[in-house]
């Protein structure tokens, strides 16, 4: 994790989003005949995957809200619900999904992860998806699964314990990685910001001479420093075997409020020529707003964390 963390930070650095094998760490679940359908051409690079677990009234409650169901049909299941916000759903070629199988344990033993080909009759996309601010193409997608007939092969790990495989899925896929998401564009935004201010001249002097400036300077580097410090932290943490939900929670929270402020210092900063899209600005600021809410709310971190110091 900390070597992946350390080459995100450069891919995120730029604007043009790097082609690389972004395997899901849960798909390391997989299992027989499931090795080779669907980890080795995750790792080869020759299919994407989507994680389904949002729905539109279990955002930040999935464990008590969800309502995608699969019961058992002979050997195998029947899936049956409708997911929504799935990131890159239309494009990815395999889905992992979650879905109720006991009503009565729920996240405590009655959850479980499926893992299917996008193609599965009675999978079904709307390519026009949910158009959202973030970027010029869609790219958040509601699948729907109707009567979907999957087999025991298709289960990723055990029955039941899906709820836990999706914590993981977020824990380290998505809240962890926020942080070198974040970090590439934010450092991309002080370069950018530094080299802008010694060529500005106002009124006979650069701006990087003014204490205004040279504040909103600071306040990024600290930002950056910090979040770098406690991202390589928690992902040598998370090598060492460590239970890192609650530091993850730190990074997810830092990476999406601190990344929000430093791209709107970095605006702020290039002034008019901040708002132009011939600059990468804008754009990263969308990312890092929306990391307040996608992968769970920044007010959800502060949940996580305050339990952890609470209860242990």
């Amino acid at each position: 994790m900390l070597a992946q963390a350390v080459i995100l930070e450069e891919f995120n650095y730029c604007a043009v989003p790097f082609p690389f094998a972004n395997v899901a760490n849960i798909l390391y679940e997989c299992k027989g005949e499931q090795i080779d359908r669907f980890l080795r051409p995750v790792i080869d690079g020759d299919k994407t995957t989507c994680f389904a677990q949002t729905e539109a009234n279990a955002g930040s409650d999935p464990g008590g809200m969800m309502q995608t169901k699969a019961v058992r049909d002979g050997e195998g299941w029947l899936l049956n619900g409708t997911k929504m916000w799935i990131s890159n759903a239309f494009g990815s070629d395999i889905i992992m999904v979650q879905a109720v199988t006991d009503p009565e344990k729920r996240q405590r033993g009655g959850i479980t992860m499926f893992v299917l080909d996008r193609h599965t009759p009675g999978v079904n996309i709307d390519p026009t998806g949910l158009p959202t601010w973030l970027s010029g193409r869609t790219s958040q997608y509601i699948v729907n699964f109707d009567n979907v007939r999957l087999g025991p092969e298709n289960v990723l790990g055990e029955v039941g314990k899906g709820f836990s495989l999706g914590q993981r899925w977020l824990t380290i896929h998505d809240r962890l990685l926020r942080g070198p998401y974040a970090l590439g564009k934010m450092q991309r935004a002080l370069d950018m910001s530094i080299a802008w201010a010694k060529q500005r001249v106002t009124f006979g002097k650069p701006i990087a001479d003014r204490q205004a400036i040279q504040w909103k300077l600071v306040d990024m580097h600290v930002d950056i420093t910090a979040l770098r410090s406690m991202t390589y932290e928690m992902a040598a943490r998370a090598d060492a075997g460590e239970d890192v939900r609650a530091e993850v929670a730190v990074v997810k929270m830092c990476a999406g409020d601190w990344g929000a402020r430093t791209l709107d210092h970095a605006i702020q900063v290039h002034r008019a020529m901040g708002e132009s899209l011939e600059l990468p600005l804008t754009g990263f600021y969308r990312l890092l707003r929306h990391a307040q809410i996608g992968g769970g709310t920044s007010e959800i971190q502060r949940v996580l964390i305050a339990r952890k110091l609470l209860v242990g």
